[in-house]
């Protein structure tokens, strides 16, 4: 089968310090080409630079749903861009035979001044479409996009979840033979997620190809029929079966997250409550690598405020599955527990005396606020490994294929 992608030891390189806007002015990019011995000498120099992709090889078939994933800086967003003609590669090459859409971050190909009734044919002509093409999916690019009422409104005045659904529907529906779509569902509301899923299922059973980059595992072993992993700009795991790439994925997070928690960089918030570790603890305050189903557990979150600390606080611990579904969240607030004022050090407790969890791998997501603003939100920030437990006290464990959340219970019969 001839391939509809095919990468070619393809390497992008950023100077530190360089251009970095996404649009610029004809005057900006005169300057620019003026400049374009001084870019020479500076390649020629020792100015920091970094090399986002390297050596990056792979074929991808016509109908196939791959998707690609990797932490946060890996090069997954750089590579689509690469593959969409948004940015040229440093070195190698890459062959594309089809017509390409990319929905790779809100508004991406669309112009703030015109309406988007107007978007919608511009984005069909960049595509190749004639007219009659795009008003034959017209109504149904509107009315997947849920934003009648505003059609003809310019799209600068839309909210973010308005800029993002109409911007997918265009993506999805003028039929390009590669859709390229980026972690940017993350905008919309769960509701959104399901029907932007279920297009794309479409849109592959239509033959046609699609990359998908998001850290949600669960949608990717929905969604994908292979998967790479990049890390660190190369790849980690070549194109293959979905489920390996997720436990290859998941080592990554493993890996990281054996390091100080003060050390991410990759951690939200303003600050004034910074989170420096986390650790587990069995019941009698021993610290633990693992934890079984139906043990008591005590989840020790240390932190640190630099600058003073603050008030009213909350914390919240999210749990997920290996796939990235949701499984629970623990937080302060929600328990009635209360932390109006706390030390410049400690930790924060939360103690579970029956872990309700089956067997396998969870990843946890830690946030703190103070008055209702984040402080610090670190995702991915652990794995937690739950090994088989007698969490009913029967001397029988549901098998690691029965993931989630265990339930205590009673049966009877009318006999």
């Amino acid at each position: 089968m001839q391939a509809i992608i095919k990468a070619r030891d393809l390497a992008k390189q950023y100077f530190i310090g360089g251009p970095t806007a996404a649009y610029s002015t004809l005057r900006e990019r005169l300057t620019e080409l003026a400049r374009v011995p001084l870019n020479s000498f500076r390649k020629n120099s020792k100015s920091p630079q970094i090399w986002a992709l390297q050596d990056i090889s792979f074929d991808i078939n016509p109908g196939e749903v791959v998707g690609i994933i990797g932490r946060n800086g890996a090069g997954k967003s750089t590579l689509l861009k690469v593959l969409s003609r948004i940015t040229e590669p440093t070195k190698g090459r890459v062959e594309l035979f089809g017509r390409v859409a990319s929905l790779l971050e809100v508004g991406t190909g669309f112009h703030p001044e015109l309406s988007g009734r107007e978007n919608i044919f511009l984005n069909g002509s960049i595509l190749g479409m004639t007219r009659k093409e795009i008003e034959a999916k017209f109504d149904e690019i509107v009315a997947f996009s849920e934003v009648e009422k505003f059609i003809d409104t310019p799209v600068k005045r839309y909210s973010s979840g308005m800029y993002v659904r109409l911007a997918f529907a265009v993506a999805a529906h003028l039929e390009p033979e590669i859709l390229v779509v980026d972690e940017v569902l993350a905008v919309g509301d769960a509701a959104f997620q399901k029907k932007c899923l279920g297009r794309m299922h479409d849109v592959a059973k239509e033959g046609r190809t699609v990359l998908f980059v998001s850290h949600n595992m669960a949608a990717v072993s929905a969604l994908c029929t292979s998967a790479m992993v990049l890390a660190h700009g190369k790849v980690d795991h070549p194109i293959g079966d979905v489920q390996m790439a997720v436990q290859k994925y998941l080592s990554q997070v493993n890996e990281l997250t054996k390091a100080n928690l003060a050390e991410r960089t990759d951690r939200q918030g303003e600050g004034k409550v910074r989170l420096i570790n986390f650790a587990l603890f069995d019941q009698s305050g021993n610290e633990i690598d693992f934890i079984s189903s139906g043990q008591e557990v005590v989840l020790r979150i240390f932190y640190l405020c630099p600058d003073g600390a603050p008030v009213n606080v909350t914390v919240a611990i999210g749990i997920t599955s290996h796939a990235g579904a949701f499984v629970s969240m623990l937080s302060n607030q929600i328990s009635g527990s209360e932390f109006p004022t706390i030390a410049r050090e400690g930790f924060f407790d939360c103690r579970i005396k029956k872990l309700p969890l089956s067997p396998g791998i969870y990843t946890v997501n830690l946030i703190v606020r103070s008055n209702d603003i984040i402080q610090d939100w670190i995702q991915e920030a652990v794995t937690v490994t739950v090994e088989p437990g007698d969490f009913f006290g029967t001397g029988r464990m549901p098998p690691q294929s029965h993931s989630g959340v265990l339930i205590e219970q009673d049966w009877s019969s009318n006999l």
